[in-house]
């Protein structure tokens, strides 16, 4: 996996995209499988700032169409 087998920028690319497909596949095959929901990411420090200001957060872009 470490040398490419094609030529030019775009066949390496595509390479590199499905040699990722199947490792991805096996890291997640790895984890142990929950029921529950993982606990709530603790504010950044953007975040803290903009609460101890008073200053309204934005929706999240993946929360936008819900």
């Amino acid at each position: 996996m470490r040398r490419c087998r094609y030529r030019g920028q775009p066949k390496a690319h595509l390479q590199h995209v499905l040699t990722a497909i199947p490792v991805n596949i096996e890291r997640l095959s790895g984890q142990p499988s929950t029921e529950e929901t993982p606990a709530p990411r603790p504010p950044t420090a953007f975040q803290t700032y903009l609460d101890q200001h008073g200053i309204s957060r934005s929706k999240s872009w993946r929360t936008l169409g819900t």
